[in-house]
C-alpha cells in the first residue's frame, strides 16, 4: 500500500508540468492552483519517499533561488508570472542532482519553442494555422505572448528521472 502511495505522489509532479504547459499552449495563462498544487505536494511526496532534513532543506533552498530567477525573467518581461511560478514549483522538485539539467533543457526547449513560434507565425505558416483551433490561431498571432510553460514543461520532464524524488524511489525498489 504505501509503495502505491508513493508511486501516486511521484505521478503529481509530471501530471501537473503537463497540465501546465497545455493550459499554457491554448490561454497564455498557467492557473495559480497548479503551481500551489505541485509546491504542496512536494514535502509530503519527499517525507514519504524517505528523504533526509537535509535534503529537504536543500530543495527548499534550490526552489527558493528559482523562485527569484523566475522572478527576474518575469521583472524583465521574458516570461509571464505563471511561468515563473511553475518555474520556481518544478525547481522546488529537481534537487542538486537535476538541477542543471532542468535549466539546460529548459533554456534549449525555449530556444526551441520561440524558433517555432517564429516559424508558425511567419507570412507563409501563419493563414494555415488560422485555420486550425481557435488556441492555434492565438500561438500564430505575430506578437502575442509566448508560452513559456510548455519549455518548462520539457525541462522538468527531461529532468525528473534525475530529480531527488525519483532517485529516492529507485533506492525503494
Amino acid at each position: 500500500m504505501l509503495h502505491l502511495i508513493q508511486t501516486l505522489f511521484l505521478l503529481v509532479f509530471p501530471a501537473l508540468v503537463v497540465i501546465g504547459a497545455m493550459r499554457d499552449a491554448v490561454s497564455f495563462t498557467i492557473p495559480n492552483w497548479v503551481s500551489i498544487a505541485l509546491a504542496a505536494a512536494f514535502l509530503p511526496a519527499a517525507v514519504l519517499m524517505g528523504a533526509e532534513p537535509g535534503q529537504i532543506g536543500l530543495a527548499l533552498l534550490i526552489g527558493f533561488g528559482t523562485l527569484i530567477a523566475g522572478m527576474g525573467m518575469f521583472a524583465v518581461g521574458w516570461i509571464g508570472g505563471g511561468d515563473a511560478k511553475l518555474f520556481a514549483a518544478a525547481g522546488l522538485w529537481m534537487g542538486l542532482g537535476a538541477l542543471l539539467p532542468y535549466l539546460l533543457v529548459t533554456a534549449l526547449a525555449g530556444g526551441a519553442l520561440a524558433v517555432t513560434l517564429l516559424a508558425l507565425r511567419s507570412v507563409w505558416v501563419r493563414p494555415i494555422a488560422a485555420r486550425g483551433p481557435g488556441w492555434f490561431g492565438r500561438l500564430a498571432t505575430p506578437g502575442e505572448n509566448v508560452p513559456y510553460g510548455i519549455a518548462i514543461a520539457f525541462g522538468a520532464l527531461a529532468a525528473f528521472p534525475e530529480s531527488l524524488l525519483s532517485t529516492l524511489a529507485r533506492g525503494l525498489s
